[in-house]
């Protein structure tokens, strides 16, 4: 346990570190700023509109579901017409051996006919 914690010690101070130097270019120190300002605006926000946030944060939720159960709907729906397609090339094979059947005693009835005529 004492040599995970010294790990994780020593990840905390590298990425200090880290930061620290990437913050030597000024480019990078202006775009952090500005993210802080937004960040810190935000959470400013959020802290004196309670009420609103947690709104916005149920109606999100609530978009979310009626997506999630749209989705499941269209799934279930493609999933149905899949085992119906499943079930259409026997339908096919039996209709194709019904019709070489016709097409088999039309044929003998035919020659019975030219046999007949013959005579």
């Amino acid at each position: 346990m004492a040599s995970s914690r010294k790990f994780w010690i020593g990840v905390a101070v590298g990425a200090l570190a880290g930061g620290a130097v990437s913050l030597l270019d000024r480019t990078t120190r202006q775009g952090v700023k500005e993210d802080f300002k937004k960040a810190s605006g935000t959470v400013t926000y959020i802290a004196k509109h309670p009420n609103e946030f947690i709104d916005e944060v149920k109606e999100t939720v609530n978009k979310v579901k009626t997506t999630v159960q749209q989705v499941s709907e269209d799934v279930s729906f493609i999933t149905e017409k899949v085992e119906e397609i499943k079930e259409v090339p026997p339908q096919v094979a039996e209709l194709v051996q019904e019709s070489k059947e016709t097409l088999s005693e039309m044929r003998e009835k035919a020659e019975e006919l030219n046999t007949a005529n013959r005579l």
